[in-house]
């Protein structure tokens, strides 16, 4: 598990979900519809404080003050990139950092957002593991991260369509939290985001794969495999110390059988580490019995604390090719925001140490 959250005397308003707002209400002794109406101002209105909401008596108002509070997110800079990506680095209230993203494509936009406050998996490519684990973040954190990009959107018209939760942590170690930011995304009367254009990325947290297959949700998965066995994959990621390489692929199986669903494998290419031919065969022999999987190569980004380079452009394309000979789909991620330092953990990495 993570590091515990935040600790207020009163909950964020994101915090609670439909059914619990529900549940509130009626314990307050307000009538069902003001479950609707407190949803309406925080996620259609996009309101930031209880005063604007108008339509409530003014004796709820002064419940929804003296039992709650709105997030504090202070946004330190945003950098926007030449293809439209734009990267914010907000500080919290107990000034912790946290980054979010908001990409352009052709489809809509999409936002990634932030789990953790750092994070302690400790992939050796990663920027997002540098000064370790702080704290989780409440799930009224995680949520205020997208109302707080729909809001600029708002300006011109825009909306979010799509979201990632592969920003800087593991979801699945803060998972109650990251199930219940899913349940307000996902709700009719909120922001209502379509369940299969949102995804998850763990990087195997065996356990919560399986309880993740048993939500009866919609929503995408994405693992962060990295590696095609047991050897390489620990010594790039610690986690599989924790949850071996063989019972991740089992949970994987587990999660196809249970819900139907195609599994995304991440998989970040580091120059002469894990992006020979011979990884690719190994690879393609490891998930030839899934066919509801699909690989997403990703070119490693630079991180001036890492030691890894770039897989060679040819490299990429060969490696690509020895997959889909092996009946497996793969595509190769579309960079964004490179010159933003738009990749995980960098711009926060970048901050922590001009505080210092």
């Amino acid at each position: 598990m993570g590091i515990k959250p935040y600790l207020k005397e009163k909950p964020f308003v994101y915090d609670l979900n439909w059914d619990e707002w529900q549940s509130w209400v009626k314990e307050n002794g307000e009538s069902a519809f003001r479950a609707g109406q407190i949803f309406d101002w925080l996620y259609i209105k996009r309101v930031f404080s209880f005063d604007e909401m108008s339509n409530l008596p003014k004796t709820l108002r002064d419940k929804l003050k003296d039992q709650f509070e709105f997030v504090t997110l202070s946004e330190i800079t945003k950098y926007q990139s030449q293809d439209g990506t734009v990267k914010f680095l907000f500080e919290l209230e107990d000034k912790n950092a946290i980054e979010t993203v908001v990409m352009k494509h052709n489809y809509g936009n999409s936002i990634c957002v932030t789990t953790q406050v750092g994070c302690r998996v400790g992939c050796t490519f990663c920027a997002s593991t540098l000064g370790g684990l702080k704290r989780d973040l409440r799930p009224g954190e995680i949520v205020a991260q997208v109302v707080k990009a729909q809001k600029l959107l708002d300006e011109t018209g825009e909306r979010i369509s799509s979201i990632v939760i592969m920003g800087i942590g593991e979801p699945f170690e803060n998972y109650e939290a990251t199930m219940n930011f899913l349940r307000v995304m996902i709700h009719p009367k909120g922001l209502n985001i379509g369940q299969r254009h949102i995804t998850v990325s763990t990087s195997g947290i065996v356990p919560n794969i399986y309880k993740f297959a048993d939500e009866n949700l919609q929503v995408n998965l994405a693992i962060s495999i990295h590696a095609p066995n047991d050897a390489l994959r620990s010594k790039l990621m610690p986690v599989n110390r924790r949850f071996p390489f063989v019972d991740l692929i089992e949970a994987c199986k587990y999660y196809i059988a249970k819900t139907g669903r195609r599994i995304t494998f991440e998989y970040a290419l580091m120059g002469e580490v894990n992006d020979q031919p011979e990884h690719a065969e190994e690879l393609a022999l490891v998930l030839k019995d899934m066919p509801l999987s699909h690989v997403n190569l990703i070119p490693v980004n630079f991180v001036a604390e890492r030691d890894f380079k770039r897989t060679p452009r040819d490299d990429i394309f060969t490696f690509q090719r020895i997959l889909e000979k092996g009946k497996i789909n793969a595509t190769i991620r579309r960079e964004q925001g490179s010159d933003i330092a738009a990749a995980c953990g960098q711009l926060r990495a970048k901050h922590m140490e001009s505080s210092k």
